[in-house]
């Protein structure tokens, strides 16, 4: 933590007397002449600023107004401005309109007077720096919760796909599809709560990539589908005719409009309508979800989208965090764009409007957009499956196996290498954090040390992060999966990946 008072005053003996008063009862104490070592002197980091009044003007100017417009979310710059005629002076308005965290000071000021000031600033950068802690540790706790939450989630999921595939009866493809909902759904509430903590600790960004209208409403609906079935909604889409293609972060949209269609659906009555409608008008594409349910009293409209709202709950549980509608606002403004509500009233059903300046070309599709995949692709015949938790990696060994592949297991890290070496295998689905040698080390090991044709590595983990991600494809791995994973994705991605004659 840095517990530094920055003194910038220019001319005269300020700087020089301040200097002296401050080491005197042993603070750390340094002092700047110039705009520009201003700036790079708070880059740095302070624990508080004093500054002239004579100086703020070019101070908010140059380097203290880009640090002040840049802080991140936890931070709030403590700063002390001695001010010639306290608070009546032009300059000493000016700092308490922009300089935010001010303390004004008059002329000649008492020196127990500064040095308190100047000890209290220091104890609010303290707690300042307590709070950026504490936010550390929690996005740390929420990463390693969503880590042990998903462990157990990929096993589930792969136990009841085996069920349903070896006892196909109507009541076993009920139980699996319940199960199958539940587990989608503790999957997504995880999901929501590592993104709230990533948008609260500004760490959220955007993973721009072309995209199309119907690619979005595709997979919004296929996430949307179970909580609208459930009740037995009728879902009306309407979207252009003709290809649009879109510029924004896919996942995000489709997250976006999933959200809306899952919240219209939590509030429609049973056998009620909901519908998405997709206009395009110029470089805006608005996603519109209207439903026939309980609709929203006024003075809900905004609150509706504030973190762990349900205005619509009155005098009902209906379950969730209140998440989504919140993080479709946060994606929303991170590309630029709004969300917003409207409803006629209790009763009278509601429309929510998500509006992104994200239109690319309207009418003519995007080469290299459509799914990969071609008619044909081959499955390998040899899959290694890596994981210390021995039912998640029982369990996919018995799906894969399943579906006609020959499938072996390693529990760490080492022992993959050696398998990889000694059976060859056409893939290797692969966890991170293992005993002995973790995924990544082993993904490494098996690009460098490889002698034959280089394996498809997948790795199939809890940890979902966006760095994680990168540092999966910078220790090799050729595709990166959030426990749990559905069969049909996997398989998917194995039959597109490795081309007919590929390592078979």
């Amino acid at each position: 933590m840095e517990r530094r008072i920055l003194i910038h005053a220019p001319q005269g003996q300020d700087a020089r007397l301040a200097e002296k008063l401050f080491r005197s009862v042993g603070l750390d104490v340094g002092s700047c002449a110039s705009d520009g070592e201003l700036g790079a002197q708070l880059e740095q980091g302070v624990g508080a600023l004093l500054v002239v009044e004579e100086a703020v003007a070019g101070a908010l100017r140059g380097g203290l107004g880009r640090y002040l417009a840049q802080q991140p979310a936890w931070s709030d710059l403590p700063i002390l401005v001695l001010a010639k005629h306290g608070a009546d002076s032009l300059e000493a308005q000016r700092a308490l309109g922009q300089l935010g965290n001010v303390t004004l000071m008059e002329r000649p000021v008492r020196t127990m007077a500064l040095v308190s000031a100047a000890r209290s600033a220091l104890r609010a950068r303290e707690r300042q720096y307590q709070v950026r802690m504490l936010n550390q540790r929690k996005d740390e706790f929420l990463a390693t919760l969503a880590h042990e939450l998903r462990n157990p989630l990929a096993p589930i999921r792969n136990a009841m796909s085996i069920i349903e595939r070896q006892h196909p009866t109507p009541q076993t493809t009920r139980l699996v599809a319940m199960v199958e909902r539940q587990v989608g759904h503790l999957k997504r509430l995880v999901d929501d709560l590592l993104d709230v903590a990533r948008i609260t600790s500004g760490k959220l960004e955007l993973q721009r990539s072309l995209t199309t209208v119907d690619q979005v409403v595709t997979h919004a609906v296929e996430i949307a589908q179970a909580a609208i079935a459930e009740k037995g909604h009728r879902l009306a889409i309407e979207q252009p005719p003709a290809p649009v293609t879109l510029l924004a972060d896919h996942t995000r949209l489709v997250q976006s409009v999933a959200n809306l269609l899952v919240n219209a659906a939590k509030f429609t009555p049973p056998e009620g309508d909901v519908a998405l409608v997709v206009e395009i008008d110029g470089l805006l594409a608005r996603f519109a979800v209207r439903d026939s349910g309980k609709g929203l009293e006024p003075g809900s409209l905004e609150r509706i989208f504030d973190m762990f709202e349900q205005a619509r709950t009155v005098g009902e549980p209906t379950g969730g965090l209140g998440l989504g509608l919140h993080l479709t606002r946060a994606f929303a403004e991170l590309h630029g764009g709004t969300v917003s509500a409207r409803s006629e009233g209790l009763g009278r059903g509601s429309e929510f409007l998500l509006s992104l300046p994200v239109v690319v070309e309207e009418g003519r599709a995007q080469p290299g957009l459509a799914v990969a995949g071609a008619a044909g692709a081959a499955l390998p015949r040899k899959v290694l499956v890596v994981d210390d938790n021995v039912d998640a990696a029982l369990t996919l060994e018995a799906l894969l196996s399943l579906h006609g592949l020959a499938v072996s297991v390693a529990h760490d890290g080492a022992a993959a290498v050696q398998r990889v070496q000694a059976e060859m295998p056409d893939a290797v689905v692969m966890d991170i954090g293992m005993p002995v040698m973790n995924g990544y080390e082993a993904a490494r090991r098996i690009r460098s040390d490889f002698s034959g044709g280089k394996p498809l590595l997948i790795a199939l983990t809890g940890w979902g992060q966006y760095a994680d991600r990168t540092r999966a494809q910078e220790a090799g791995f050729d595709f990166h999966f959030v426990k749990p994973l559905a069969i049909d994705e996997l398989m998917g991605c194995l039959s597109r990946s490795l081309p007919v004659g590929g390592a078979l």
